[in-house]
């Protein structure tokens, strides 16, 4: 922008200077040039009277000399003799003659100005004033040259103007942009100082009271969801008094190890919400940490194994003999597990079928459920955040998000058990 600026402001500038310059300078030459040919005629007017009282010559030779000099003033006398060093072409001083007319004409050495007096007897003698060629244009070229120079001083100036215009505006701008990368990578305290144009200021002042706007919005979606969190200790509470009571059983032992995970993710949740989004940007703790994808998936296919045998689900594993280290956390990778198989028990009938699978192929490490459920009719509308038919749609929207920071991506597709496949790719952390 600044350089754009400074074009225009160049280029309408020395437009406008040509404009005046142009005329400007064909007007100094023709005034120099009328200031000495209207001198010339005079000196020739002056010369007229003597020659009405004598044509003596050498009364016509002093008057020659005290009005301008035998070089610039000649007189062709009556009788065909000449005063003074005439440069007029032949034939234009017989056509003076002839005619008895005033003639100016330019010559290779200058300009002539021949002015005829007509004496007594039908007599006729020619007065003719010369200026040299220098002296038309005396004064021009140094006229030329100081207009030319404030020429230049204009557009000159007139560009440094606009580039310290434009130096307002890009500093503004570029204050404004670094002020928005900062609000995006989650520094809710950065505030611009609203400077440049009334434009750019008004549009600063908009900024500002956009981050005060966001940073309001966030703070009480943190606090509900912290808030929220903190009120489903109250079921968990009268979930471990249920397990006290069921002590010594099978049962009770899974619904305390479940009750205590369970209490274990809200202290996790509640703990993210209330820290400072600043803090920990999108995906940078969970890229800071590497987890082994197939102990894992191991881990929690183990924990649902037993209710999958509870439902008469079969199920099956296939992992890959090579490790498969990705850039993730083990609670955030547990999650995304937890939410893919999740919506098999979720969204399938029971005993409904299913398989996990852990792949590496390339740089990516590769997690695949099929299930034998109805399918997914829509994989569009099932990766969209709270349209999920039968849900909100957070289960895969999490695993969405997940594959996204490990640089990897989410299918779904139709499964050769007849129901849906979830493919997700993870990048490799040794790749």
């Amino acid at each position: 922008m600044r350089r754009a600026l400074a074009g225009i402001a160049l280029a309408v500038t020395s437009m406008v200077a040509l404009s005046f310059l142009i005329p400007l300078a064909l007007l100094v030459r023709e005034q120099a040039r009328d200031r000495v040919t209207t001198a010339a005629e005079q000196r020739a007017g002056a010369l007229s009277p003597v020659l009405a009282l004598t044509t003596d010559r050498a009364d016509v030779q002093q008057a020659v000399a005290e009005l301008g000099g035998r070089d610039r003033l000649a007189v062709r006398l009556p009788d065909g003799s000449f005063v003074g060093t005439t440069h007029a072409p032949p034939e234009a001083l017989d056509r003076a003659v002839r005619r008895r007319e005033t003639l100016s004409a330019d010559t290779p050495d200058g300009w002539v100005h021949l002015q005829p007096v007509v004496l007594p007897k039908d007599r006729v003698a020619v007065v003719e004033a010369f200026v040299p060629g220098a002296d038309l244009t005396r004064g021009v070229w140094a006229s030329w040259g100081v207009m030319s120079l404030l020429a230049v001083g204009l557009v000159a100036g007139s560009v440094l103007v606009a580039d310290r215009l434009g130096a307002r505006v890009v500093r503004s701008s570029r204050g404004l942009k670094s002020a928005s990368l900062a609000l995006g990578s989650g520094d809710l305290d950065v505030r611009v100082e609203p400077d440049g144009p009334p434009e750019l200021q008004e549009a600063g002042l908009a900024f500002n009271t956009m981050a005060d706007r966001v940073a309001e919005l966030l703070a009480v979606e943190r606090e509900m969801v912290a808030d929220l969190s903190h009120r489903l200790r109250t079921p968990l509470t009268a979930l471990y008094l249920e397990a006290d009571l069921l002590s010594g059983t099978p049962g009770a032992r899974r619904i305390s190890a479940a009750v205590a995970q369970l209490e274990s993710e809200l202290d996790s949740i509640i703990a993210a919400a209330r820290t400072p989004l600043a803090a920990h940007p999108p995906g940078a703790a969970a890229a800071a940490r590497t987890a082994e994808l197939t102990e894992v998936v191991a881990l929690r296919l183990d924990f649902w194994s037993v209710l999958a045998g509870q439902q008469d689900r079969v199920c099956e594993r296939s992992f890959t003999p090579r490790p498969a280290p990705v850039r993730f956390g083990d609670d955030d990778l547990a999650a995304v597990v937890d939410a893919l198989i999740g919506n098999v028990f979720r969204h399938t009938p029971q005993g409904a079928a299913f398989t996990v699978r852990v792949e590496r192929t390339g740089g990516h490490a590769v997690l695949t459920v099929d299930d034998a459920g109805p399918g997914v009719d829509d994989p569009e509308a099932a990766l969209t955040r709270g349209v999920s038919a039968g849900g909100t749609g957070l289960g895969l929207d999490i695993v969405a998000r997940a594959a996204r920071a490990c640089d990897g991506d989410l299918r779904i597709t139709r499964s050769p058990l007849g129901g849906a496949r979830v493919q997700v790719s993870f990048a490799l952390a040794d790749a």
